[in-house]
């Protein structure tokens, strides 16, 4: 399945069905006066969160999203029927948009939350409604108000507890395939990993988290540079950053600040966050590497990702950084 994590929508609710003017003829009810009844009420736009989703794929192959119209009211007091709303399920992390304020207008974080983005027109009142003693034969009625109208933006940013960053052919897409469910392509070259992939790291007794594959950064990535530019945004969800290093490629620690400045230049709210440190490829690189120089209260650990050595250990550091109020 294609990952599209941006769309753009254009979405109305129902407009309320016009109020009915009408009167009551009948054998015997010579004075059967006003049965107008009242229009039905236009249906609303629902947005609704939904975890089986991943992608914004399916909502983006359709523009335009319609609920729809209340009925009019017919005569003998029949109230016209109600317009069905329309429920649009969106995978977690997506933000809603306005596209023209850019105003956020709400964060699906939970699975099944519903939320009412735009309401339907009420129903016109019928001539029924206006029947007093001195009109007993009113001929007005109201007509339905108009449905609210929007164009949205959407966005979505992966949920994951754990993000993996690191320059591309760096080892991620092999040590998530390794400690996770996820599948994602790995190959000799780089830029393999095209889009996040996700993956349930099960660990301790039933414990698990979420990690997310971020595809490789290049230099310069936060000012639109190289294929990192679209994904930096996934990393802002995360509660821990882990940093895959290369050895077999420039001085790990120069990788780190490199990284650590592309990540600081899109957010400085990644400051906050807790990071480990993880550098790959132990089982081809046997060098002795120089610790001393990254910070002394983050966990570093040197792996290998196709044998697995270290591995555990490094997801036991992660689960408890996780696990820290």
């Amino acid at each position: 399945m294609k990952f599209i994590d941006q769309a753009s929508l254009r979405i109305k609710a129902g407009d309320g069905g016009h109020g009915c003017i009408a009167f009551l003829r009948e054998k015997f009810r010579p004075k059967g006066g006003p049965c107008g009844g009242d229009g039905g009420k236009g249906g609303d736009v629902i947005f609704v969160g939904d975890d089986n989703l991943n992608t914004l794929l399916d909502i983006s192959l359709r523009k335009h999203y319609k609920a729809k119209n209340g009925q009019h009211g017919m005569g003998k007091n029949m109230h016209g029927k109600n317009g069905e709303n329309i429920t649009i399920s969106l995978p977690l992390g997506t933000i809603i948009k306005n596209s023209e304020t850019k105003q956020v207008i709400v964060d699906i974080t939970k699975n099944n939350e519903k939320y009412v983005i735009l309401k339907g027109g009420n129903g016109g009142f019928g001539n029924a409604r206006y029947k007093t003693k001195v009109q007993t034969a009113p001929r007005i009625a109201n007509d339905g108000q108009i449905g609210q109208e929007l164009e949205i933006d959407l966005e979505l940013k992966v949920l994951a507890d754990v993000g993996l960053v690191g320059f591309p052919n760096a080892g991620k897409s092999t040590f998530i395939s390794k400690v996770s469910n996820a599948k994602p392509k790995i190959a000799d070259y780089p830029f393999t990993t095209l889009t996040p992939n996700l993956g349930i790291v099960r660990y301790s007794d039933f414990k698990s988290f979420v990690i997310a594959d971020i595809p490789g950064l290049i230099e310069d990535a936060s000012k639109g540079k190289g294929l990192g530019s679209q994904f930096l945004k996934h990393i802002e969800r995360t509660s821990v950053l882990a940093f895959m290093l290369d050895p077999t490629q420039d001085d790990v620690y120069e990788q780190y600040k490199k990284l650590r400045k592309e990540l600081v230049s899109h957010s400085k709210d990644i400051l906050e966050k807790k990071t480990i440190i993880i550098i790959t490829k132990k089982d081809v690189f046997q060098d002795k590497i120089n610790l001393n120089k990254f910070p002394k209260n983050v966990p570093v650990h040197f792996i290998s990702s196709v044998t697995g050595e270290n591995s555990d250990k490094a997801i036991l550091d992660i689960s408890e950084l996780i696990e820290e109020k």
